[in-house]
């Protein structure tokens, strides 16, 4: 089973402004009235089946305009995405190294390969790329996020803390670093602070349905069952995913103590 973080489990990200201004116009100049038409209406078709989760039409737009364009990366990166979505994660990796060939220094891509490399498993491929981002931008929040994301899934649970706090510290709007924060936190057993921080983020994102469903799971094993019932109302009203315990353990990846916590209130124990 494939294991996304946040971003691609949340929405995948469309990249747009990968590959330097004055080397896509070069190329645009080379083409034909026609086949700049043919470009733009393949970008928003593409956009168009994205935002309709129909990744493997917008797998197929991205290769036409590669095909296009084949030294552009944002064809290469955006069909990587969409790739992903499917669970075609090596075809997806080979997509991101040659947006990378293509633009070394742009950090999208090596954040969109780090993901590729965590649905396989492969932690240290991923936080390789996450750091090669740092490099290149210091404050890239989502980069902190998806770091402590790959160090979760190694365990490491400290430094996971330290990297989703730095990404809430950098983007304090990012409602999912500040929800993967607090589930490591519960997951180190400061269930105190974890809980404070779980009702502190349902205060500004009550539609939120990750947090919705946390607190449903310790609540729950705080003996509040009242509370926990009604988050759990809301949770799955707004995502039924919540209810399916192997896909909140393997493709939200919640650390293991918030699943075992989630399996005791849907066992009734």
């Amino acid at each position: 089973m494939i294991r996304w973080i946040l971003t691609l489990f949340c929405v995948l990200m469309v990249l747009c402004t990968a590959m330097p201004v004055m080397a896509q116009e070069v190329q645009i100049q080379n083409l034909t009235e026609t086949q700049v038409q043919q470009l733009n209406e393949l970008r928003q078709k593409a956009f168009a089946a994205t935002d309709l989760g129909d990744f493997p039409t917008a797998e197929g737009y991205w290769t036409q305009l590669i095909e296009l364009l084949p030294d552009n990366p944002v064809g290469w990166s955006n069909r990587g995405n969409s790739r992903v979505s499917q669970n075609k994660l090596e075809d997806a990796i080979a997509d991101f190294n040659q947006a990378i060939e293509l633009t070394p220094d742009a950090p999208d891509p090596y954040l969109n390969r780090g993901t590729a490399y965590e649905g396989l498993g492969e932690w240290e491929k991923a936080i390789a790329d996450y750091k090669r981002v740092l490099e290149l931008d210091p404050n890239d929040a989502m980069a902190y996020n998806n770091l402590g994301n790959a160090k979760a899934g190694q365990g490491r649970w400290k430094e996971a803390i330290a990297d989703y706090q730095k990404a809430t510290e950098l983007a304090p709007n990012f409602a999912f670093a500040r929800s993967n924060y607090a589930l490591a936190l519960y997951q180190a057993g400061q269930k105190e602070e974890a809980i404070r921080n779980l009702r502190n983020i349902i205060r500004k994102y009550p539609q939120f349905p990750d947090v919705r469903a946390a607190l449903t799971a310790v609540l729950w094993a705080e003996g509040k069952q009242g509370e926990a019932e009604s988050n759990w109302v809301a949770a799955v009203g707004l995502d039924k995913r919540y209810q399916d315990l192997n896909w909140v353990k393997t493709v939200r990846r919640w650390p293991p103590v918030m699943v075992a916590a989630l399996e005791k209130f849907l066992t009734l124990q």
